[in-house]
């Protein structure tokens, strides 16, 4: 699992429900996993077109943001530790075990089925991605 990705953008692809007949929803993804486009996140954005995920990860704040956001910790694996609704001027602690982490509207998220233990893909411009 050592791959890293690139900033860009891509699809998220979140399995809903559980068991062989998954229906997977895609969702547009904006990948930042330079130091600069992690720093950036959603700061000074009014709306979210799809998720921003931050990679590597394990907290996130929302200092200077204009909107409630949706927060998923992801471990290695992409599977879903937790995820929390945020709102503007908040620290978010970090989790141990998480390496990424995705960030949406609020409400976004509940919308995807995306839950704790739920596993997320990412497919990038060059392939899917199985993260770092």
């Amino acid at each position: 699992m050592g791959r890293r990705w690139r900033d860009g953008r891509g699809r998220l692809i979140v399995r809903a429900g559980s068991g062989g007949g998954q229906a997977a929803v895609p969702v547009p993804l904006e990948i930042a996993a330079s130091y600069r486009a992690r720093t950036k996140g959603l700061l000074g954005r009014d709306t979210v077109d799809g998720a921003l995920l931050l990679s590597p990860a394990s907290g996130v704040h929302t200092f200077g943001m204009r909107i409630p956001i949706d927060v998923a910790y992801l471990d290695r694996r992409l599977t879903v530790i937790a995820v929390r609704t945020m709102r503007p001027g908040r620290l978010g602690l970090p989790r141990p075990r998480a390496r990424h982490v995705l960030e949406a509207e609020a409400g976004a998220m509940a919308g995807w089925g995306l839950r704790p233990g739920a596993r997320v893909e990412v497919e990038t411009e060059t392939g899917v991605g199985p993260g770092c």
